[in-house]
């Protein structure tokens, strides 16, 4: 056979490795695979963590049954992880995404606590919640849309507020029956620590400033110990090593009102993974499309499903792990396949579970302001990004949080309502979520057009729609997160009536926001006219 010849075969074999040549599918030799692992597990093992021990605490458990959760969460987020990269058949987005147990649903499940359930019943709630979702992913996948940042800014900016609480009360001493609680000495140490976060956030090394969190909690536990404040004579009361017991506090119980409300946080999990798996193929510059998000939820869903077996809690991708791969550039989807190894290795290691949960309360609500003022804060990014001229955008977000942080600060609002409703909404995760859809259908989506609003509310300051050069191409590769009514036609956005969404760039889009401020722009023939102005 002659060099210019090709088999079928070789064609075959041709096109499969050009299909194989993603970044993500990159391979580092195996001790850089594991030392970039490592890595991605120290930027989020404080979030990690962060569940077990608020809901362990709020179950009243003691040291040894928090060491049983946290050891369960490390195991089951290791799994996840190495699913959601490794990827199989119709499960796994096969990118170097970070799973481990979701914030979004901490105050749903301290809600089920507070019934007096416990923990099977919270088990329960997030294993038929997760196979509901499992059926229901690739649907949600198609729907995405209905879920723009408005929405999911909102949502993690309430998650991050409701949470804020818990910081506090960590700062206080975690017991309210204890005779110390509120005592100055704790709220020192918490300050402490918070003093010692910011410090070596300062610190101009990349990996020091990143482990800021955990650095703190160390030094901070170390400065307890050495003046006596901190336990830690029952680290290794289950030992060195040891497989998660399944079903370790009892057989799950089951409550419709808890499912439904667990399901709400399966929705929110939803848009949680659902915009990383958006962001890290943005990141890596790879296709993302709805068969690769549907088959990233399933992962997802399948994993928090298995969860309650092993004592573990939803899974999420965990969004800080996103921007590391941005800020290092590996995109190796297996680096982070490394990662969940070690998190499974991790998991096995109790005595591991048994020193994070003897850290003294103070240390964790120093440390903890950061961590729950992050998740905030990287809402309140998200939310900078959305478009609030010429729509309802502001008085979703204003509703939306109102409701989120009602439970929060007066946490018997809901008393005299059906115990089910209460357990819903008495979550702020659940309230703001469901405003947030609610109002983003009502006043973006049904029956309602953006050129009809600018005249029937004073919310609204009116202007013609334009999308900048650089989010052009993401909205061709992923046509589902389009506004409803958009199409795609010949590398262009056409808009419900049929018009071409004009494309401009970002100094460009300065000038029509300003000229919408002053009434100069309306409708899409006045951004035409300024666009050619600045072009002439």
């Amino acid at each position: 056979m002659s060099v210019s010849q090709q088999s079928p075969q070789d064609g075959r074999a041709s096109s499969a490795a050009k299909k194989s040549r993603r970044p993500e599918d990159e391979r580092l030799p195996v001790g850089s695979s594991f030392a970039y692992g490592l890595q991605h597990v120290l930027t989020m093992y404080g979030g990690i963590i962060a569940v077990p021990l608020i809901i362990g605490k709020a179950a009243d458990l003691d040291g040894n049954g928090i060491s049983v959760l946290i050891a369960s969460c490390l195991f089951m987020g290791g799994l996840a992880t190495i699913l959601q990269s490794v990827g199989v058949p119709f499960f796994g987005s096969q990118l170097p995404l970070v799973q481990g147990v979701s914030f979004a649903g901490v105050a749903t499940m301290t809600s089920i606590l507070a019934g007096g359930d416990g923990l099977p019943a919270v088990f329960g709630s997030v294993l038929v919640a997760s196979v509901i979702g499992l059926i229901v992913a690739p649907a949600f996948a198609l729907i995405v849309k209905f879920f723009p940042p408005v929405v999911t800014g909102t949502v993690i900016t309430t998650i991050g507020l409701s949470l804020m609480p818990v910081a506090a009360g960590w700062a206080m001493g975690g017991d309210a029956e204890a005779a110390d609680y509120g005592s100055m000495r704790n709220i020192l140490i918490a300050v402490g620590t918070l003093a010692v976060v910011l410090i070596l956030s300062r610190i101009p090394v990349a990996m020091v400033s990143r482990l800021s969190i955990l650095l703190a909690i160390v030094i901070g536990t170390i400065g307890c110990l050495v003046f006596g404040w901190a336990d830690f004579s029952h680290v290794l009361d289950r030992g060195v090593f040891a497989f998660p017991q399944p079903f370790a506090f009892g057989m799950p119980t089951f409550s419709a009102a808890a499912i439904i409300s667990m399901f709400i946080v399966i929705i929110v999990t939803f848009a949680e993974t659902t915009a990383d798996i958006i962001a890290v193929g943005e990141i890596v510059k790879t296709k993302v499309d709805s068969k690769r998000i549907a088959s990233g939820l399933r992962a997802d869903m399948l994993s928090s499903a298995v969860s309650p077996v092993f004592n573990s809690f939803t899974q999420s991708a965990f969004a800080q792990n996103v921007g590391l791969v941005a800020i290092t550039g590996v995109k190796s989807r297996f680096v982070v396949t490394a990662g969940g190894a070690i998190l499974v290795i991790l998991g096995l290691l109790p005595v591991m579970g048994g020193v994070v949960a003897a850290v003294p309360s103070p240390v964790l609500g120093g440390a903890g302001i950061v961590l729950f003022g992050t998740v905030a804060a990287s809402g309140i990014r998200t939310l900078s990004k959305v478009e609030y001229e010429g729509n309802l955008n502001m008085i979703i977000v204003a509703v939306s949080l109102a409701f989120g942080i009602i439970p929060v600060v007066e946490p018997d609002f809901y008393n005299s309502f059906p115990s089910w409703v209460g357990i819903i909404l008495h979550s702020g995760i659940s309230s703001a979520t469901l405003m947030a859809v609610l109002l983003n259908l009502v006043f973006n989506h049904i029956g309602v057009k953006a050129k009809d609003r600018s005249d029937r509310s004073v919310f609204v300051a009116g202007t013609g729609r334009v999308i900048r050069k650089e989010e052009l191409q993401r909205l061709i590769d992923n046509e589902a997160i389009l506004t409803e009514g958009d199409t795609v036609k010949d590398g262009r956005i056409i808009d419900g009536n049929g018009e071409e969404v004009p494309v401009v760039t970002d100094e460009q889009h300065e000038k029509v926001i300003e000229a919408a401020k002053k009434g100069e722009v309306r409708n899409q023939d006045d951004v035409r006219r300024l666009i050619e102005e600045d072009e002439g």
